[in-house]
């Protein structure tokens, strides 16, 4: 049985509604009942007032669309069960009460919901109110819907927001009736699954393989039309409008070149927001190349299905009225209160700033021959792209296991530098050179770091390149690595292998030194700084959220740098 965060089973539809109204001052519980209303119930004296609900499991829907604008109840049931008959008759004799003139009930079209609001309405209206329901059902799953039709999915909360606002602006019922009737009729939605949900307490509604996706699933898991493999989102939204405006499919909708649509992109609960924006784009886009206007776009969690990890999309043919009471102002936290314009891919994008004349570079050729500087970065490399799977199989025990990616995607970098341009002969204008091409191309925050200590190092051999220099620049370079990195000598980091070389240079800066030796020892201390690695605790970057006691082995990065450091300085 899958986990989850609840306090009680039995309670969760309760506690979920009572946390909502905790959270927001213009939702009041109705007092023995599951119902959710409006707490300025006197503003509605005079108006429709407009109730819903259903199964709970399907949040924000549908508490999270009341509100001035929208819905001014709401009846919830437990999870994926109608509510009951009573609550339903409450809500609305509560309503009725407050002086409505007429009351709504926006129904999805299941049987469950349909018998107990609607019985609910025979009683109601043997009281004497004016009781009206609309049942929605706009799946586009089943080319031959059964007897009991097409079932109440996503779209059933853009009738809520027709609703709301025809009700807002001082609408009758039966031309509330009449509009909301007529936009559910050109309206579509259809679902697509890679997991199950499962109802707390009870294992998953249903099984999907690995290498399976499921087209047309309602949204508490009953089946759809059919399985297939799992498709790159582009091919999924294209088979998946494809299905919606079928002309052979009895539920499809009628999509011509030229149309006005509004599109909500809606999360069935457990899809990453990035892949909710994968699939809203290439929604716009297939749109568009079918020539469809999509006049709004409403993109997030509307309607989910627990944590079923899938999408919905909505379609709704609008003209300018329907669009104008989609767009018009609402109090419901659910609604996306975001400035309302078309959706498109073809937006201009932000001109890049133009950059002014560089100054040229008036310094000397005073850094090594440019062949002996092509024969070093060619060993770094190399040397790079051979210890590649090493760094991964390292980074793997305490990071995300790409360093040696990220390491080689520098080396390739760097080559295609090289051959691309005649390096520069200063050593200042080498090292700032190399450090655009790592932040450009190399990524990661290796990719920053190199960038900082290259940058850094460079202001400091401006003019000079002497090794004494030298010695300054990698001192800099540590500097300016510490201060922005946070990582210190210890942390068990690429800074331990930089940090011993560079005390090791320091001998530079003595008189009469010997540069091959202190090189050579620069190298050998990288690399006994990288093996003590293993024994330290991290104390900075990702490898400091393990356990000290799980890392048995070198840092990747450090011993990256002691691989740089003994191609540079051989």
């Amino acid at each position: 049985i899958p986990k989850k965060l609840v306090t009680t089973v039995s309670g969760c539809a309760d506690d979920a509604l009572a946390g909502l109204v905790a959270c927001n001052p213009g939702l009041r519980l109705l007092q023995g009942h599951r119902v959710v209303l409006r707490d300025d119930l006197p503003a509605i004296r005079g108006r429709v007032a407009l109730l819903s609900g259903g199964g709970s499991g399907h949040e924000p829907a549908h508490a999270g669309y009341i509100g001035k604008g929208m819905l001014t109840g709401v009846v919830a049931g437990a999870v994926f069960a109608s509510p009951s008959v009573g609550s339903v008759l409450a809500a609305i004799q509560a309503v009725a009460r407050a002086g409505a003139a007429g009351i709504l009930l926006i129904v999805k079209n299941y049987t469950g919901d349909r018998l107990n609001f609607g019985l609910a309405l025979e009683r109601a209206r043997a009281e004497g109110s004016d009781v009206r329901m609309v049942v929605v059902g706009d799946d586009c799953a089943f080319a031959k819907p059964g007897k009991a039709g097409r079932r109440g999915i996503c779209g059933t909360i853009l009738i809520h927001k027709v609703a709301g606002a025809l009700a807002e602006a001082g609408a009758s019922l039966d031309e509330i009736v009449e509009k909301v009737t007529a936009a559910a009729k050109a309206m579509g939605t259809l679902g697509l699954s890679l997991s199950p949900c499962s109802i707390p307490g009870s294992k998953p509604s249903f099984r999907l393989a690995e290498d399976e996706m499921e087209l047309g699933l309602g949204i508490h898991g009953e089946a759809g039309v059919r399985r297939m493999k799992v498709l790159p989102a582009d091919q999924a939204v294209e088979t998946m409008l494809e299905h919606m405006t079928d002309p052979s499919n009895a539920s499809h909708l009628s999509l011509t070149p030229g149309s006005s649509v509004v599109l909500v992109v809606n999360n069935l609960g457990g899809l990453s927001c990035l892949e909710l924006g994968i699939v809203a784009g290439a929604a716009v886009r297939c749109l568009e190349s079918r020539g469809i206007r999509i006049a709004r776009a409403l993109v997030g969690s509307f309607m989910t299905a627990l944590e079923m990890a899938g999408v919905s999309l909505t379609l709704m043919l609008v003209d300018e009225e329907l669009l104008g009471l989609i767009n018009a102002k609402t109090t419901a936290v659910a609604w996306p209160n975001i400035p309302a314009g078309p959706a498109t891919t073809r937006r201009e994008e932000v001109p890049m700033p133009a950059e002014g004349p560089k100054k040229l570079q008036d310094e000397p050729s005073t850094g090594p021959g440019t062949a002996r500087v092509q024969r070093v970065l060619e060993r770094v490399c190399s040397t790079l792209l051979a210890i590649q799977d090493k760094l991964n199989e390292l980074d793997r025990e305490a990071g995300d296991g790409d360093c040696g990616h990220t390491h080689a995607r520098a080396a390739q970098a760097i080559r295609e530098w090289m051959h691309s341009r005649p390096l520069p002969a200063a050593p200042s204008q080498l090292l700032s050179s190399l450090a655009d091409v790592l932040l450009e191309q190399m990524g990661g925050s290796s990719g920053v770091l190199y960038g900082l200590f290259l940058t850094a190092a460079a202001r400091s051999l401006r003019g000079r390149s002497d090794f004494q220099a030298w010695a300054d620049a990698m001192d800099a370079g540590i500097d300016a690595m510490q201060r922005y990195g946070g990582a210190a000598p210890g942390d068990r980091t690429m800074l331990d292998s930089l940090w011993a070389a560079t005390q090791a240079l320091h001998s530079l800066r003595n008189p009469g030194a010997n540069p091959l030796q202190v090189l050579a020892a620069a190298v050998k201390s990288a690399e006994a700084a990288a093996e003590a690695t293993k024994h330290m605790e991290a104390g900075a970057g990702r490898a400091s959220y393990i356990r000290s006691s799980r890392l048995e082995r070198p840092d990747p990065g450090a011993v990256a740098v002691a691989a740089v450091l003994g191609a540079v300085l051989q």
